[in-house]
């Protein structure tokens, strides 16, 4: 151990935080199209929950469970408050614009903070091309199930897999531009971006696994692991920082994503993603949280299926990799990978929704092995009421995993925990 300290006093670096720029403007007073602090410049959104839960102890609360909530075994209920956001979307000039998100979590941990802050460019369309971007603090667009400013899941209360876990540890600071275009009856729409501060991506996926919840990572929060073995625990921190650059110097080593979407004279989208942080998988700072260079391509499908019904699918795959070359091999390298199928009818201001979700990892690191593989599975359903400010939902959600780390805390390796959760949702 000595030596690992030795190693990370070398090669260690103390980290800077991420600093938005300040979003700023100073447009005439007489631009008509200037909307900073008038009504329809500000949005709010909230919910209350009542949960019932079995099974593990959450992983927020330091456990290893996969939801938002979790038990000590039997059934438990309680109230919840869920998630409140105030958007702001001022427009600066006619073409310029701008999100701000605040946000309240709440639950087992609560938590408030800046979930969102962006600029946005939008200049005038020029016949069947159109230019759009945006930069500041942003989710990429990977998710097909979240909508709004407020990135709130559409067709149910909890994501899948996947996209549980964008909002937790796929959460940078970037550039972004896209190009939409029409070339007869097909309609395309790419997006590149150059993003930073996003570093640590694949640590909570690595040491906890996969996980269904609709937490989000706010600007400077941390993420708590669950318990590590002794080894692991001497080189790494018991907490991430999703939105953090590890190394000397803001965006030193940038990474980027690209997103490809087509949509052909049929009523079916296609989309393609991909990302890579640019990450140093030996930068480590002195907090002991590392860089981890993570990559991973995500296909998704979005079919109209007749009478307001649609399906939906994602499949990711990925690698991450963390630490020093020992014998060939990082001290982790962990392949990662997901996908589900949703459907969602509409029964006039009713809808219905099913999810099925599959998930796994496989580590062949030197440090971390096959003991941290997982695998599980998930179902879901849900029922949605909508009235003109508010929606009614209903959830119910089972998981199973297998995950021999749970083992670490004297845990049985193979877990089984069912959510129900019935949500009023408040949007002005």
């Amino acid at each position: 151990m000595d030596n690992v300290r030795r190693r990370l006093g070398v090669r260690g670096a103390i980290p800077v935080g991420c600093a938005l720029a300040a979003l700023w403007s100073t447009p005439a007073a007489a631009d008509s199209d200037t909307h900073i602090f008038t009504r329809d410049a500000f949005e709010l959104s909230g919910d209350v929950r009542l949960v019932a839960i079995d099974g593990e102890r959450g992983w927020v609360d330091g456990g290893f469970g996969k939801l938002r909530s979790g038990s000590d075994g039997d059934w438990r209920g309680q109230p919840q408050l869920g998630n409140v956001d105030l958007v702001w979307k001022p427009q600066l000039t006619w073409s310029l614009g701008a999100v701000v998100v605040g946000s309240v979590q709440g639950g087992q941990r609560t938590q408030a903070g800046l979930s969102q802050a962006y600029l946005t460019f939008r200049p005038m369309r020029s016949g069947k091309v159109a230019f759009s971007g945006r930069a500041g603090l942003m989710w990429p667009p990977v998710s097909l199930e979240h909508e709004g400013a407020d990135w709130h899941v559409k067709d149910s209360i909890t994501p899948s897999a996947i996209n549980s876990w964008i909002g937790e540890e796929v959460h940078p600071v970037a550039a972004e531009a896209t190009i939409a275009a029409s070339l007869g009856a097909h309609k395309l729409r790419a997006t590149g971006a150059l993003m930073a501060a996003n570093d640590t991506s694949g640590t909570l996926l690595t040491f906890r696994g996969w996980a269904l919840h609709d937490r989000t990572t706010l600007a400077f929060g941390h993420q708590p692991l669950p318990p590590l073995e002794e080894d692991v625990a001497g080189y790494q921190a018991p907490f991430t920082h999703p939105l953090l650059d590890v190394g000397s110097g803001f965006a030193r080593r940038p990474g980027y994503y690209a997103k490809l979407a087509w949509q052909p004279p049929v009523p079916v989208r296609f989309e393609l993603f991909r990302y890579d942080n640019g990450a140093d998988p030996e930068a480590v700072n002195m907090d002991l949280e590392w860089g981890w260079r993570t990559r991973f391509n995500d296909l998704g499908l979005v079919a109209d299926l007749g009478a307001g019904a649609e399906l939906k699918a994602q499949a990711l795959q990925g690698r991450t990799k963390m630490g020093f070359p020992d014998n060939g091999l990082r001290w982790v390298d962990n392949r990662f990978r997901a996908a589900y199928v949703l459907v969602s009818h509409p029964f006039g201001h009713y809808s219905a929704t099913a999810r099925i979700d599959v998930f796994g990892t496989r580590n062949h690191g030197s440090d971390v092995n096959s003991e941290y593989d997982e695998h599980g599975w998930s179902a879901m359903v849900a029922a949605k009421r909508e009235w003109e400010h508010f929606t009614g939902l209903v959830e119910l959600l089972h998981v199973w995993s297998d995950n021999p780390t749970r083992e670490h805390a004297a845990l049985p390796f193979r877990q089984a925990q069912t959510q129900l959760q019935a949500e009023v949702r408040i949007h002005w």
